[in-house]
């Protein structure tokens, strides 16, 4: 899925973009050529539903901030946890897969269309 849109832009590079923060994303899914396609308006959709999750670990992460160590290691397991998951997703649509996180996935495909 390399093909080059007309700015010359490619799906796996549309793709990744979308992930670094919810602005490319949304940017994506109202911009043509680019909200015409099935595989960027999923990784728009999956970056903008795993934006709306992080929010939602960042208020368990200030919840568990007053339980002391083990809150504390809980709060970086997620973390680090989102962070990995975070570049794992630029990296599927880099090389033109289409990873989908369990639940997240689904929603941003039903979404894509695709």
């Amino acid at each position: 899925m390399t093909e080059a849109t007309q700015s010359g832009l490619s799906e796996n590079a549309a793709g990744a973009i979308a992930y670094i923060t919810v602005v490319p994303a949304i940017v994506f899914l109202v911009m043509e050529p680019y909200n015409r396609n099935p595989y960027i308006r999923f990784h728009a959709w999956q970056c903008i539903f795993l934006s709306i999750g992080c929010v939602g670990l960042w208020i368990v992460d200030i919840v568990l901030a007053f339980i002391p160590i083990i809150g504390w290691l809980i709060m970086l397991l997620l973390g680090l946890g989102v962070f990995v998951l975070w570049i794992v997703c630029i990296m599927k649509a880099l090389n033109g897969q289409k990873f989908m996180i369990p639940v997240i996935g689904p929603l941003a495909a039903k979404q894509a269309g695709a």
